[in-house]
């Protein structure tokens, strides 16, 4: 079976940068977050072994989600000056290793890594592995043919979702992870949800409705009065918030098979570069 790993860059980046310690290249410039996505890129590499495999970056325009909502990830703090460079760098990290990147504005990472997976799951003979470590991509499982290795803890340990995993922690499908992201929201991206419904209440709502979209259709059935009157008071925020947390995946993308198809590392490349930022350990791994 041939596999296809597409990459969240920007979510390991960032895990890389806020989970190692301050660390210069030889001239003296950051380099911790480069480090931890070249260490990860090797582990990655080496487990996967794909036959083809993509970088997915953010852009610095702003998105659709911007244009829905003014307050998406307003509270997140301006970008480390220490990472700026390293995003940057980290583009020519993908390309000693031989991997595209890709990039569009008004669309995010998630995004782009949704429109992929959407365009080669059913590919003959593919199976998709997805990269993060930002869950928000666990709306994109689809059985065992797009399954998605979450980062744990720090920059070393994983866990592989397929649907049965994540039907077994949530209690729901993997694409209703957006109806529960509209009514508990999302602290982290400042989506607003329902006030005053929590996990288990949204759990117990979408086990029983399915949809958003069916809680506010039959909202009579909904027994309990104050959550009845919770969800009537939420409802355009709990719409918006489904908006907000769901993946695209309809945008165009010209990309192809062909112009994403790995060749192996290039050692003498990669050994010259490890060599020029100083990373003596990752030398040795190769």
């Amino acid at each position: 079976m041939k596999k296809l790993l597409l990459i969240d860059a920007n979510s390991l980046i960032h895990r890389s940068f806020h989970a190692l310690p301050p660390l210069t290249s030889l001239k003296g410039e950051p380099i911790n977050a480069v480090y931890g996505l070249s260490s990860i890129l090797l582990k990655i590499l080496r487990d996967h072994n794909p036959d083809y495999i993509v970088a997915a970056f953010d852009r610095p325009e702003p998105t659709f989600r911007d244009a829905i909502f003014t307050q998406y990830k307003a509270h997140r703090p301006p970008t480390d000056n220490l990472l700026i460079p390293q995003l940057h760098e980290a583009h020519n990290t993908f390309g000693k290793f031989g991997v595209k990147v890709v990039e569009q504005a008004g669309l995010e990472a998630d995004d782009l890594v949704g429109i992929l997976a959407e365009k080669f799951k059913n590919s003959p003979d593919m199976k998709v592995v997805i990269f993060s470590g930002d869950k928000d991509n666990l709306q994109l499982v689809d059985g065992d043919k797009v399954v998605v290795e979450l980062l744990k803890t720090g920059v070393s340990k994983t866990v592989v979702y397929n649907e049965s995993l994540f039907l077994q922690q949530y209690g729901f499908s993997p694409r209703q992870l957006v109806d529960y992201k509209a009514l508990v929201g999302d602290t982290s991206d400042n989506i607003p949800g329902v006030r005053g419904i929590g996990p288990k209440g949204a759990t117990d709502l979408i086990k029983e409705f399915g949809t958003i979209e069916k809680i506010y259709e039959d909202i009579e059935l909904v027994s309990k009065k104050v959550l009845k009157e919770k969800l009537v008071a939420s409802k355009e925020m709990a719409l918006m918030s489904r908006r907000l947390a769901e993946i695209k995946r309809d945008a165009p993308l010209e990309i192809s098979l062909e112009e994403i198809k790995f060749n192996g590392l290039n050692k003498e490349i990669i050994k010259e570069y490890f060599t020029e930022l100083g990373f003596k350990s990752l030398v040795e791994r190769l």
